[in-house]
């Protein structure tokens, strides 16, 4: 029996789901980076990025080759950029729908207080 494409996509979204993981991403969207190179941008400790990345790989969002010792990642789809992006879109929204209602309260408390 197959997974049920929610499921897969919840899988997905999981992945996803790590501050340091998207970190990585953006910095791969940008274009393609050596574990030495991600370090100090992601600012976690070498084994926690290694653990990170390897969840990347495990959900094919990553893939890596060697360039003489150094390893070098970089997305496996230009959509995954894409999606980094429409994200921002739609957090931009919202927050500013949130500032908008946050405006609203601060002009209806300033006209009971008068």
């Amino acid at each position: 029996m197959s997974t049920p494409l929610y499921q897969a996509k919840a899988e997905f979204f999981k992945a996803l789901a790590h501050p340091a993981r998207i970190r990585v991403l953006e910095l791969l969207a940008q274009r393609d980076h050596a574990v030495s190179e991600m370090l100090p941008e992601v600012g976690i400790e070498a084994a926690h990025l290694s653990q990170q990345l390897a969840v990347l790989r495990k959900m094919n969002l990553v893939v890596t080759r060697k360039e003489g010792s150094t390893v070098i990642y970089s997305l496996v789809s230009p959509q995954v950029a894409e999606l980094l992006a429409v994200a921002r879109r739609i957090l931009t929204e919202v927050l500013t729908s949130q500032a908008g209602l946050l405006d609203d309260l601060r002009t209806a408390a300033e006209s009971r207080s008068r």
